[in-house]
């Protein structure tokens, strides 16, 4: 797994870094905000019941080394192309029951912010998304996305997936 996720992480840094024209000094120059790797930790939530899952639900990292890399922003600071990358295990837990499952979401991302509040997600690896009901490509639900797609989000966060190819698990089932 380590192995499939550092090929995958150097396949989008090269991905990202082709786009960037002239040498990596070059492009550091003319283009703003481009720094150093950064911690990009997730914080524990909850959700109550109805919301993902048919019961309440806590997700929280149990490993999270995850970090990123801003690669530019918009005038006013605000990033507008980042790199995430790391291991990122969470439990899920069904605070009703108790049950606790693990969720991999040690994908790589490179994410595109737009100035209207919706982004642009490019992945490689799993990921872990919530669903709202009638708000996006998949049923409400925890999903694991693994594979190659892209995610778009609306302002109102609304997701619609685009699969090259890969899988879906809804994580609720897992504690259900």
């Amino acid at each position: 797994m380590r192995f499939r996720m550092s090929v995958a992480a150097a396949s989008v840094v090269a991905a990202v870094l082709a786009t960037l024209p002239g040498s990596a000094s070059a492009a550091a120059e003319r283009h703003h905000g481009i720094g150093a790797w950064e911690p990009a930790p997730q914080a524990p939530f909850e959700m109550p019941a109805g919301a993902r899952c048919e019961f309440a639900v806590r997700v929280e990292p149990i490993v999270d080394e995850v970090r990123k890399l801003t690669l530019e922003t918009y005038p006013d600071g605000a990033p507008k192309r980042e790199l995430f990358t790391g291991a990122l295990l969470n439990r899920v837990t069904n605070l009703e029951t108790g049950a606790t499952s693990t969720a991999d979401a040690s994908g790589t991302s490179l994410v595109v912010y737009r100035t209207d509040g919706s982004m642009t997600w490019y992945v490689t690896g799993p990921v872990l998304l919530g669903f709202r009901e009638n708000a996006g490509t998949l049923p409400k639900g925890l999903w694991i996305v693994d594979g190659r797609f892209r995610v778009e989000f609306s302002p109102t966060f609304d997701k619609t997936i685009t699969m090259l190819h890969g899988t879906t698990h809804n994580v609720c089932t897992d504690v259900d």
